[in-house]
């Protein structure tokens, strides 16, 4: 099937054309059958329940990212439904992981977001640990049996690994390494260069539906025209969608030109969204002569110009794709990253410690900074004023309850919105189950997977101490 941005004539799904086996090849058809799941996954306390004992203590989940912590006794803390976690740096440089839990009365070791430390002391009875874990005073040591204490028990250590400058974790002490679990073609996320990106703004809003409600709503272009109307100058929503092993997977957006659904009055009809994007891409508008067949190919051409002129090397890395369009990425199970040249945001969809009718959508925000007039913060990140770009301070995680206006820009307010609509909906009587089309094979997809755990396809590991809850 071809599509041809000079005509507008598309079909999807989109091809690039791209040589089968490279990083931006299409890859092979997978067939997910036709299903329709009950839709009591997304709001059953009992599914809920089998997600936190057969998926969530088995799975490599993002933690953090390295641009956060990195130097020795910086810290963060990743929480995830009933569990908190220690991400912190050793003074080798490589990073630890720890449950967010005292070894004495199960009390919150770190009750703050973010922070540098030598040790971390337990407000409950000041037992204080050190940032490798280790039980280094109990306070009044000489009241305590030694048969309780003599083993020195310290925070207890979870599994972590660091791949492309992402921190990853996993409860399972059994399961794969993380690069034989990673369902992305090799040297898919290093190409980014994102371990010299800077996190530059961090939020964590509540939102009121299933976290797989929030999943299904990011895992699919074929909204857009109907919720973000506004993205239809800009954006073609027609996408190349690639599945992925271990329910991993890819639509590839084209960016910078508009969708075929809107009309071309005029080859110099360009789009507002578009002009953004050309100046994003450090095109002066007043000299621009380009067509609206030209705006996709001009961004990608100015933007590898720039890069050699910035000495940028690891845009020899990235195809001319990458360079305009968003790469958006799925990584199981509940992670959407959007790839861009000059940075990604990272989307965790993170669900609620009792509540299946709520999720926290965690946006994390990186950007390679370069200190040229001509580059930069890219406007699809939605950035507010005041933001430290430049990496010299670590950013708060800005938070909002299910009951207030999340500041996270006009795009993602409508899937605010929205998702609340749909969770009710789903609970009707008059819902038998999704429909899921082609435009949808990332959702179903993504859903196939979730049941291979629910339902016992993947045999279990013997999980490590504390994570069968």
């Amino acid at each position: 099937m071809g599509n041809n941005p000079d005509t507008g004539k598309f079909k999807f799904p989109l091809d690039l054309g791209a040589p089968v086996g490279s990083l931006e090849g299409r890859s092979p058809a997978v067939d997910n059958g036709l299903d329709i799941p009950d839709p009591s996954r997304y709001y059953s306390r009992e599914f809920m329940e089998k997600e936190w004992q057969h998926l969530w203590p088995r799975v490599w989940l993002i933690a953090a990212v390295t641009a956060d912590i990195r130097e020795p006794g910086d810290f963060t803390v990743f929480e995830h439904g009933h569990e908190e976690f220690i991400v912190v740096r050793q003074d080798d440089g490589s990073i630890k992981a720890f449950y967010n839990v005292c070894s004495h009365r199960g009390n919150r070791v770190c009750q703050v977001d973010r922070g540098t430390a030598s040790s971390f002391t337990c407000a409950f009875h000041s037992w204080e640990f050190g940032c490798n874990g280790t039980l280094n005073k109990i306070v009044d040591e000489e009241t305590f049996n030694k048969k309780l204490v003599g083993h020195r028990p310290g925070l207890t250590e979870v599994r972590c690994e660091t791949l492309a400058g992402i921190v990853f974790i996993n409860m399972d002490g059994n399961a794969p390494p993380l690069k034989e679990w990673m369902g992305l073609p090799e040297g898919y996320l290093e190409a980014y260069d994102i371990e010299n990106m800077n996190l530059v703004r961090h939020t964590r809003s509540e939102w009121k539906s299933n976290w797989k409600t929030g999943v299904d709503t990011f895992y699919e272009s074929y909204h857009l025209p109907h919720v973000h109307p506004q993205t239809q100058g800009a954006i073609e929503e027609f996408s190349q969608i690639d599945l992925y092993k271990n329910g991993f997977g890819r639509m590839i957006m084209w960016f910078g030109i508009k969708s075929h659904r809107h009309p071309v009055e005029h080859e110099r009809d360009l789009d507002e969204g578009v002009k953004v994007m050309l100046r994003d891409a450090g095109i002066d508008l007043a000299t621009y002569s380009g067509t609206v067949a030209d705006t996709r190919r001009d961004i990608q051409i100015a933007k590898r110009e720039r890069a050699k002129r910035l000495g940028l090397s690891n845009y020899e890395r990235l195809t001319d794709g990458q360079l305009s369009d968003g790469w958006i990425t799925g990584l199981f199970p509940n992670v959407q990253i959007g790839m861009h040249a000059e940075g990604i945001f990272i989307m965790r969809f993170v669900p609620h410690p009792t509540d299946p009718d709520r999720f926290f959508y965690d946006n994390m925000l990186l950007y390679r900074h370069v200190d040229d007039p001509n580059y930069a913060v890219p406007a699809w990140m939605a950035m507010p004023d005041g933001i430290d770009v430049t990496g010299e301070t670590r950013p708060d995680i800005e938070r909002w309850s299910a009951d207030e206006s999340p500041g996270i820009g006009p795009v993602l307010i409508q899937d605010y919105d929205l998702v609340a609509h749909v969770q009710r909906g789903i609970k009707s009587r008059g819902f038998k189950g999704p429909l899921w089309g082609d435009q949808e094979a990332r959702v179903r997809h993504f859903h196939r997977e979730v049941d291979r755990y629910i339902k016992g396809e993947i045999p279990p590991a013997n999980a490590t101490e504390g994570t069968d809850r």
